[in-house]
């Protein structure tokens, strides 16, 4: 008897284990992402060299990025009647000051009504780690000085060293493989890492990641680790679907001919059906992918504040962006 009810057991273990197996992978069902920072603003908003989205996603709210300026981002969400207090993760793309700069100024105006909003803070390993740049004294990592700081006021950094799902359907790469030598940082730099002072090639780059039923929608800061390298490893990660929308910055306003050229041919193997260039993807840049991916004013969009992608109801670019469309790079001022 009692080994037949032992052999019950294992079988129910057994069964639930197979269950876990074959289960589909959560999908994300309501999904959206709304600028808070980017350098195209008009009205009450402000535009600045810098980067920062809200996401909101299945009932959870986090902030990617802060942008550059202390208050920008912060106005901004107030132009826009973004309510910050309910937000309580973020994500920080990289180390580089045009996409960290609002933080502390965020949390501090979050902290009186709300001490758990913007305390949570995900990065990718190596985001710490001591910088120089060429011909500046002293250290030019502004997150070393930034993060005794958050910490003092309650926050809290989560490190990540490999992809992490932080809610169902939900990714953050953690530090992307550089399979194709896309060179998109300055090359100016250098860091300080356990193998010694090397070029700062910002190892630490992340994005998000959304698992849809219409595919993978991307999020980055500046794509530092190359835009083909970060789509190729969401499809690693999570499953090798098309990418239903690429938005963010992919650091390619100053790419040569050769460099587009390649890009835009891997991104249209890829399956990218919209975009929303913002930050340093380049203006030019958005409209050559508009040509190069056979895409439209409709899912092709320089990013301005204030702009947004909605899962089913595509890219809504604000007032600006459109204005911004209608011009081509050889009729543009």
């Amino acid at each position: 008897m009692l080994r037949s009810l032992l052999r019950f057991v294992l079988f129910l273990f057994a069964a639930a284990a197979l269950a876990a197996e074959t289960a589909p992978a959560p999908k994300v069902r309501s999904l959206k992402i709304t600028l808070l920072s980017t350098m195209l603003a008009d009205g009450p908003t402000l535009g600045e060299w810098g980067f920062a989205a809200l996401v909101e996603v299945d009932g959870h709210r986090l902030l990617f990025d802060t942008g550059a300026h202390s208050d920008v981002v912060l106005r901004n969400a107030r132009a826009l009647h973004v309510d910050l207090t309910t937000v309580p993760e973020v994500v920080l793309s990289h180390s580089h000051e045009d996409h960290v700069g609002g933080l502390l100024t965020l949390r501090a105006s979050v902290l009186p009504e709300s001490p758990h909003a913007l305390a949570r803070v995900h990065v990718g390993q190596g985001l710490f780690l001591p910088r120089h740049e060429d011909g500046l004294p002293g250290e030019a990592n502004p997150m070393i000085l930034i993060k005794s700081q958050h910490e003092k006021t309650g926050g809290q950094f989560v490190v990540h060293n490999a992809p992490v799902q932080l809610y169902p359907g939900v990714w953050l790469t953690g530090p992307v493989p550089r399979k194709h030598p896309e060179r998109n940082w300055s090359g100016s730099g250098t860091i300080e890492t356990a193998a010694g002072t090397t070029e700062d090639n910002i190892p630490e780059d992340s994005a998000l990641l959304f698992d849809t039923e219409q595919g993978l929608v991307i999020l980055t800061g500046c794509g530092h680790a190359g835009v083909v390298n970060i789509l190729e490893y969401a499809r690693v990660i999570v499953r090798p679907a098309r990418i239903h929308a690429l938005i963010g910055g992919i650091h390619l306003f100053n790419a040569s001919e050769k460099t587009l050229a390649w890009t835009s041919g891997r991104l249209r193997e890829l399956g990218v059906e919209s975009v929303i260039g913002a930050h340093c993807t380049g203006i030019e840049t958005v409209y050559r992918l508009r040509a190069d991916l056979g895409l439209d004013r409709k899912n092709a969009v320089v990013g301005a504040v204030g702009a947004d992608f909605e899962l089913g109801a595509g890219i809504h670019p604000g007032p600006i962006a459109p204005v911004m469309a209608s011009l081509t790079p050889t009729s543009a001022p």
